[in-house]
């Protein structure tokens, strides 16, 4: 099918690169690409897959947006705040390009759907933010056949790579085992700069174009690594492992009635990220509704604030003593060693740290906020500001 003369004339400054021409916008056009995530990575990437003109664009989120999203996630606007990514997204690219067929998915990716999204598409993006859903999408990737452009970002930090292709290698290449449970911070816990998943973001809707056109060299077996802080960045060379459970000589990780099934104990590599990896001790850890019942009939509970100053003024519980994490090595001796002590942060990760080191130094009573100031303000006071 041609270009329509409209089409023609939105596309000419692309068209008109040497190598690209028609033949390339034509391709664009007849190609199909899936998205999974529609946060700081798909954002970019879903508005300029859908500006260049790729015919089929599926968007992949079961996420709504928050107010906390926009600082990074462009695709989504303040009047958006409470709606469904996907709807949000799916209108702002059909304002940018009505020619563009788009495809909503309000759902989580998991081992049990990835494959029936993933065979319907000729690329796979993926823009997800933990470990766990990246092994989805890298495992349906290889056994449905379909190259993987893959991005992440920390901080100031992203890496940029197109895995599962014909002779490549997989994440699993990369990444055999995921990292152990809370060592990584997320978006929420580390924090991001706006701007490096936007570069990211579009450097994925950059090497999916040159896969899907024919132009360029895609990052097939290499890992684009970008520190935006010093702006400095390097390419490493990537071999596929012959060993891979995934891609290697002997996999173990199948498809059976179009759900992925792997062996263990890489099934448990689907839940890094997204759950406990390990059972709680229910003891080490203090629900909200306990410590509000608790607080309310005036129990004296020493309540100490791991996060930083700055997240310290935005909200805090009543009478809690701030401590940064980086300096409870130092404050610790302060730190009353009898009775029960209540450590809190955002999300419960930095506080679970903070409990288990105030336990190995003495600090027997010590135990987390489970969920941290941000589930108080969702169970117990919402008036507590979220961020």
């Amino acid at each position: 099918m041609t270009l329509s003369g409209p089409e023609l004339r939105r596309y000419a400054r692309q068209i008109v690169l040497p190598g690209f021409g028609t033949d390339g916008q034509e391709r664009l056009r007849a190609s199909s690409v899936l998205i999974v995530g529609l946060g700081g990575l798909g954002s970019p990437a879903a508005l300029y897959l859908a500006a260049a003109g790729i015919g089929r664009i599926g968007l992949v989120d079961a996420d709504v947006v928050d107010d906390t999203n926009l600082h990074r996630q462009i695709v989504h606007g303040t009047p958006q705040v409470g709606l469904a990514k996907t709807d949000s997204a799916g209108t702002r690219l059909t304002e940018l390009n009505p020619h563009v067929k788009l495809e909503l998915h309000q759902e989580q990716f998991t081992a049990a759907n990835a494959v029936r999204l993933v065979r319907q598409y000729d690329v796979i993006l993926d823009a997800t933010d933990n470990f766990g859903t990246r092994y989805v999408v890298n495992d349906a990737c290889v056994l449905v056949a379909r190259p993987n452009v893959y991005a992440s970002v920390h901080r100031f930090e992203g890496q940029l790579s197109v895995f599962a292709t014909h002779n490549g290698p997989c994440y699993r290449c990369l990444y055999p085992e995921p990292p152990a449970d809370g060592t990584v911070p997320n978006c929420a816990e580390g924090g991001v700069l706006g701007v490096v998943p936007g570069i990211l973001g579009t450097a994925q809707a950059a090497e999916a174009i040159k896969v899907i056109a024919g132009i360029g060299e895609p990052l097939v077996g290499r890992l684009f690594l970008l520190n935006v802080g010093s702006m400095q960045s390097r390419t490493v060379v990537l071999t596929r492992n012959p060993d891979c459970p995934a891609c290697g000589s002997t996999p173990r990780i199948r498809i059976e009635g179009d759900v992925i099934v792997a062996d263990p104990p890489l099934a448990q590599h689907y839940l890094a990220g997204c759950t406990p990896q390990t059972p709680v001790d229910v003891a080490f850890e203090i629900s909200p509704r306990e410590l509000a019942a608790r607080r309310a009939v005036g129990e004296a509970l020493t309540v100490v604030d791991v996060r930083e100053e700055w997240e310290y003024a935005i909200a805090h519980l009543a009478g809690a003593t701030l401590v940064p994490l980086s300096t409870l090595v130092n404050a610790e001796r302060g730190i009353p060693r009898d009775g029960e002590l209540i450590v809190y942060c955002h999300h419960g990760v930095r506080s679970a740290r903070a409990a288990e080191y105030l336990r190995s130094r003495g600090v027997a009573g010590a135990r987390s906020l489970a969920g941290g100031i941000d589930r108080w303000s969702l169970e117990i006071d919402p008036t507590t500001p979220r961020y």
